[in-house]
């Protein structure tokens, strides 16, 4: 379980030098290839990683490893750009931090972003998937340990990690732009390695229908502090198990980068929403 005193110091710190949010902030985490998101803030303040005490490093390349604060849409939003994953060599603890420190914040409702494998043969290169539950495969947990009671119960309900009223929200403003939004299930692995064409077939039994590295640990420590959630993924290439290509991380941020205005246009659309 992550020191609260660790989180707590580090979002004083932050909270001394950053201009005052508004009421209900939004926050957001930058998955790879997505940092343009934060090109559009207004009243942009920013902070590196490395000034906030006790925060990781992002080593991950497209990352920019840098805290935003600004307006976007009409809405004070902190952005988290750049994330932490367990194949960097972190802790549960350390790789959910970002999110900690959004609720030490402030923040109630979080947009988590990410860069994600097709497991579903519907889905195309490009397409974006709104997430309606994942599988913890890490084997690991933010919550072991010593439960803080401030920030939630000992044994956290997970029936509704993502926030169905914020997922009815993204698929009527996606309707409403003409953007085709998949939805799905997000299964978390470990990494660094992408998957095998069996681990690829076996993620689709247990009915995953997308896979990626980051999101799982930062979705249970935000729903455990009470944070809403809603999850998009950016599908970056599909995996298919009898013909499986091969892919790099040059291929998975240039796809990212090529969905991200339609994620753009989303999220604008969504900020801009007076039900969110």
């Amino acid at each position: 379980m992550q020191n609260p005193s660790d989180v707590k110091r580090a979002a004083l710190h932050v909270a001394q030098t950053m201009p005052p949010l508004g009421p209900a902030p939004v926050g957001m985490v930058l998955g790879t290839g997505l940092g343009a998101l934060a090109d559009g803030l207004t009243d942009a303040w920013s902070m590196q990683y490395a000034d906030i005490p006790g925060f990781p490093r992002s080593t991950v390349e497209s990352h920019a490893g840098r805290l935003m604060r600004g307006r976007l849409h009409g809405r004070d939003v902190v952005l988290l750009c750049g994330r932490f994953h367990l194949y960097e060599g972190i802790t549960p603890a350390q790789a959910c931090m970002g999110v900690r420190l959004l609720g030490e914040l402030g923040v109630a409702r979080l947009i988590l972003t990410n860069a994600a494998g097709g497991l579903s043969p519907l889905f195309r290169t490009g397409s974006l998937m709104a997430i309606t539950d994942h599988i913890n495969m890490t084997g690991q947990s933010p919550l072991t340990g010593a439960n803080h009671d401030a920030w939630g119960p000992r044994f956290p309900d997970m029936s509704r990690v993502y926030s169905p009223r914020l997922l009815a929200l993204a698929h009527k403003t996606a309707l409403g732009l003409g953007i085709r939004l998949e939805q799905g299930i997000y299964a978390g692995l470990p990494g660094p390695q992408l998957e095998t064409p069996a681990e690829t077939r076996a993620l689709r039994i247990l009915g995953a229908d997308a896979v990626g590295m980051s999101t799982v640990m930062e979705a249970v420590a935000a729903r455990h502090m009470g944070l809403e959630i809603l999850g998009l993924s950016c599908i970056t290439n599909v995996n298919l198990p009898d013909c499986m290509a091969e892919t790099s991380l040059e291929q998975v941020i240039a796809a990212a980068g090529a969905a991200e205005k339609t994620l753009r246009a989303l999220i604008a659309a969504i900020l801009a929403d007076p039900d969110l």
